[in-house]
């Protein structure tokens, strides 16, 4: 599903559908479906069974969710609808009949959502609730971050848990760019550049872009562009404790041998400063 139409004498850039490059090098569906799974069961004591993945994007996480078991329901929140519309031929299509009925795709914004008569859009409670990808940093403001984190609350059954993800170091602060080659097994390869275009230290907001770049020399520039807070660990426990949340847990990446981040984490009370981290925090209600 190409943005443009391809032509003998198209770039690879031409070429390229930006939502699945995003995917080839940002997004790890099974990985994450199995960390919060056996985090759910670990916290529980009994398996999810129901999952909203909110800023769902292109639903990855949803659609993996709803292929691991056959009682798994999984709803997808976004706003924005050319995501949800890359989502629904290419997510849905990959699913069979059975699956896709137990996939929910919702175009609306996330505070508009809950179990209440009175929501916009109106969803069962559920066991699980991910904010993955740092897209909860949209919301820049304490207040409605606030808010959106009680709605979170109001949208859990009452012994379910609220997952999310967050990123620092001394270089999350800095204006710098870096590049990673995506040689995947699927062609075509890439570069793919993350791009801290601005921060200001006074608002704590942060200018970032997504770039791709190909071998045929061809580039997809801002391909994906963001204005959001860089939230620190303490606002965000103090946020979700003040709306209600509780035991919360940070779940910290290791390394390994080669100095480069090995994908399993693990629970942490103290960390290391490190340049750069990813960490994953779940919240009960």
């Amino acid at each position: 599903m190409p943005d443009q139409e391809a032509g003998a004498d198209s770039s690879l850039a031409d070429q390229a559908d930006r939502h699945a490059l995003y995917e080839r090098a940002v997004q790890c569906p099974e990985a994450e479906v199995d960390f919060v799974a056996e985090l759910f069961i670990e916290r529980r004591g009994r398996p999810a069974r129901s999952l909203a993945e909110d800023f769902c994007g292109t639903a990855a996480v949803c659609g993996e969710w709803s292929e691991r078991h056959p009682d798994n329901r999984a709803i997808g929140t976004d706003n924005d609808p050319a995501v949800l519309a890359y989502a629904r031929v290419q997510r849905l299509a990959a699913l069979s009949a059975e699956q896709r009925s137990r996939l929910r795709l919702i175009e609306a914004d996330v505070m508009d959502v809950g179990p209440e008569r009175s929501a916009r859009v109106r969803c069962e409670p559920v066991d699980l609730i991910l904010a993955m990808n740092f897209s909860w940093w949209l919301i820049t403001e304490r207040a409605n971050l606030l808010r959106y984190f009680r709605r979170v609350r109001e949208r859990l059954v009452a012994d379910g848990l609220f997952v999310l993800d967050a990123y620092g170091g001394y270089d999350a602060f800095r204006v710098i760019t870096e590049e990673r080659a995506i040689e995947d097994g699927v062609e075509p390869s890439f570069t793919y550049i993350w791009d801290q275009a601005d921060y200001d230290p006074i608002s704590g907001l942060m200018e970032c872009a997504i770039h791709f770049e190909f071998p045929d020399g061809s580039r997809l520039d801002n391909a994906f562009r963001y204005r959001w807070r860089l939230w620190t660990l303490p606002e965000l426990r103090e946020i979700l404790t003040e709306a209600g949340f509780h035991n919360l847990q940070i779940y910290w990446q290791g390394w390994d041998e080669n100095g480069d981040p090995d994908g399993h984490f693990k629970p942490v009370t103290r960390a290391e400063p490190d340049a750069g981290w990813i960490c994953y925090l779940s919240a009960e209600p």
